[in-house]
Formats: structure tokens, C-alpha cells, sequence
């Protein structure tokens, strides 16, 4: 009799598409199979740099109901206790936070990671607001974890953040009105030779640290680290096993990312496996 091999864990990220392959479902993609995943997408917008304009971001969003019948068809397919961990990455409009939150909410899934992008260069300063609102109202209430970049940390936890103790701070207090664990991160933004992320959750508040690589943001950083914490997630760690192992295959990605012609290099998902 042939032996069956055990199954890979599954991740499922909603998330924009990012056509260079440095950000967005491209990057989740390649996170979720370098660590060991079987990995899909529902896509929510269509991003493209713009070579003509500085790179600048054209924006399209996908149809509710093309966004509804993906996600449809992935919980279709597997039985709940296969898909029950999925990370939510840009979703773009309103109206979309409120196609994927109803999905969510009729299905059952144990481990929602949020990577709460509230900023699209190709939208309009007032849209921007809605959607960010919409995703505070109905997203956050939802994730079981939550990876805001420094920007975003400052939005959702209405603190300014200059220093460690300042994203400590602010890192807990998402995690009060949350309930998530709280993966903040610090990166290049702060001052100092050492790229600084904070993890709390209801029993720890650990500062993760490594030396900069560089005193840019690398695109898809973002991204790669959530979907490392939704892949380890789905595999079993622990939330603060999940947010170290992240720290570590983002920072490799960034020692060997990639340089393109954009005035931003892209991290490289296979950098743990060639560290």
C-alpha cells in the first residue's frame, strides 16, 4: 500500500495584486510556499506601478461579486477545519471591507491575521479616509492578529510613536481595544542601528530586534512578514513563535532583495532558505 503523505498546512490571504511581484498576493504567495504552506488567493484590487508617472500607483478594484464568488469558491472546496487560518491584506474600498467581513463572519475561521493597510497612493484623500474607517470598524474586530507598519500604528492606537517605548505603548494599547496579538513594527522608521518590532499579546510584550539593513523600507516587507505569521499560524506556532520566525525570514529577505527600477528595492522571499 502507498503511504499518503501528511497534508501542508493551507493559507488563504484576500489581499491586492501587485503585478512586479515584490508586494501584495505575489508576495504572500511566495511567503506561504517558502515556509511550507499551500497557499491561495482571493484577489480584491489590481495595483501596477506606473513607469510613466514616478512610479506612481493605478488603482482598479475588483467586483464585489468576482471578490465574493473567489471566496466562495476557496471555503467550497476545503472542509472548515482545513482553511481555518488566512491573512487579510489590502483591501482598497469600503464597499470591499464589507464583501469580505460578511464572508468571514458566515464561515468559521480560528486565526484571521490583519495586515491593515490604510494608505493606497492611487485613491483620493477622502476614499482613503472611508476605507480606513471601514476597515477599523469592521476588520479589526475580526483579526486575531494585527502587523501595522509605523504609520498605521500611530492611526490605530491614536498615540505618536518616536521611540521603543513609544511603539511598546502603542502596540498595547491596540492590543487593549482589540484583543488581537499585536505585531508592530518599527522597522527603519526609528531612530537607531537596530530595526525594532514589538509583539504583545494578552501574556507578553516582547521587543524583536535586528540589526538595519539599510535605512530604506523595502517593498513587500509588509506583506511577507504577515503572511510568515499566517503561515507559521497555520502550522501551529504560537502567536510569539509565529512573530519571531516573521522577524527572521523578513529580515533575510531584505539582506538579499532585489533591485529593480524603482526608487524602492523588493524584498526577496527565499532569503531565509539562502541565509
Amino acid at each position: 500500500m502507498t503511504e499518503t503523505a501528511a497534508r501542508p498546512a493551507m493559507t488563504l490571504t484576500i489581499a491586492g495584486s501587485e503585478a512586479t511581484g515584490g508586494a501584495g498576493a505575489q508576495a504572500d504567495l511566495k511567503t506561504f510556499q517558502e515556509l511550507g504552506t499551500f497557499g491561495m488567493v482571493a484577489l480584491t484590487c489590481i495595483v501596477s506601478f506606473d513607469p510613466k508617472d514616478d512610479w506612481g500607483h493605478r488603482f482598479v478594484p475588483v467586483e464585489q461579486q468576482v471578490i465574493a464568488d473567489q471566496i466562495e469558491a476557496i471555503f467550497g472546496d476545503y472542509a472548515p477545519e482545513q482553511l481555518d487560518t488566512l491573512k487579510l491584506g489590502m483591501m482598497g474600498s469600503p464597499e470591499t471591507i464589507e464583501t469580505v467581513a460578511s464572508a468571514l463572519k458566515a464561515r468559521r475561521t480560528r486565526q484571521v491575521v490583519l495586515d491593515p493597510v490604510l494608505i493606497c497612493k492611487g485613491q483620493e484623500p477622502g476614499h482613503a479616509l472611508n476605507t480606513d474607517n471601514a476597515l477599523k470598524a469592521e476588520l479589526l474586530p475580526l483579526a486575531t492578529f494585527v502587523t501595522p507598519n509605523h504609520f498605521e500604528t500611530e492611526q490605530l492606537s491614536g498615540m505618536t510613536v518616536e521611540s521603543v517605548e513609544d511603539l511598546t505603548a502603542a502596540a498595547q494599547e491596540i492590543h487593549r481595544h482589540s484583543g488581537a496579538a499585536v505585531l508592530a513594527k518599527g522597522g527603519v522608521r526609528l531612530a537607531g542601528s537596530e530595526a525594532v518590532d514589538v509583539f504583545v499579546d494578552a501574556e507578553t510584550t516582547e521587543i524583536l530586534s535586528a540589526p538595519k539593513i539599510g535605512e530604506h523600507a523595502v517593498s513587500g516587507a509588509g506583506c511577507s512578514l504577515a503572511a510568515a505569521v499566517t503561515s507559521e499560524l497555520a502550522k501551529g506556532a504560537t502567536a510569539l513563535e509565529a512573530a519571531r520566525r516573521a522577524k527572521e525570514f523578513v529580515t533575510e529577505g531584505i539582506r538579499q532583495r532585489v533591485e529593480g527600477a524603482t526608487p524602492f528595492d523588493a524584498l526577496w522571499q527565499g532569503g531565509l532558505r539562502r541565509s
